[in-house]
């Protein structure tokens, strides 16, 4: 078994390039930073909601996940540590995003350390994170870390005035990317890494064995 810690990168950004994502990617790396100081291996997976979109939905519809979408949700099921980032819409998270979680095994994240991040115009949607999202994860029995991350359309354009580069590596944005991230592999560091799960079909007979019988 994989002595590799798994961090899962949940993204839903809808479009190309996403400050979702940026600021995803920008989580998982001050993660990663903290579990290769403590001497833990990592190995990261993004999974991107945007290009399984439609098989979302057919997911939804026929309650089975399959192709690349099935991955994406081992990826998920089998992961050490969460990192979910989501724009805000209409005061809440993305229709995508619930989609998303709606087709989880609803033990799937539970006691799993998750970092939760958000995206908007103004700051003025940063509770966003504590009343819409915050609880969707806590229902789903997920370890949430203290710290969440909103970061408005102002944190990606700082300039020299505010001590911010623009890309959200420096300012106020930074450390709390930084402080989370720590949160996060801490708590991932105190778990024993999950590794692959067993498939409970794998000692199922094929339909044609079945059939030759």
């Amino acid at each position: 078994m994989s002595t590799d810690r798994l961090l899962t990168v949940v993204t839903a950004g809808l479009s190309q390039p996403s400050s979702t994502r940026l600021l995803a990617d920008r989580l998982a790396t001050a993660t990663t930073d903290e579990l290769q100081l403590a001497g833990l291996p990592v190995r990261v997976e993004v999974v991107e909601l945007r290009d399984h979109a439609h098989a979302i939905v057919d997911a939804m519809l026929t309650g089975f996940a399959s192709g690349d979408l099935a991955e994406a949700v081992q990826h998920v099921e089998q992961a050490d540590g969460l990192v979910a980032v989501t724009p805000v819409f209409t005061a809440s998270y993305s229709g995508l995003f619930k989609s998303f979680a709606d087709i989880l095994d609803p033990a799937a994240l539970t006691g799993v350390p998750v970092l939760l991040g958000a995206t908007g115009g103004t700051e003025r949607h940063t509770l966003a994170l504590e009343y819409a999202l915050r609880p969707l994860l806590a229902y789903l029995h997920a370890d949430v870390v203290p710290t969440s991350v909103f970061a408005a359309t102002a944190d990606w354009a700082g300039g020299p005035a505010d001590g911010a580069r623009g890309d959200g590596s420096t300012g106020a944005l930074a450390q709390r990317i930084a402080r989370a991230g720590r949160e996060l592999a801490t708590a991932m560091g105190r778990r024993e890494p999950r590794g692959e799960q067993p498939d409970p079909f794998a000692d199922a007979p094929s339909f044609s064995d079945l059939l030759g019988r």
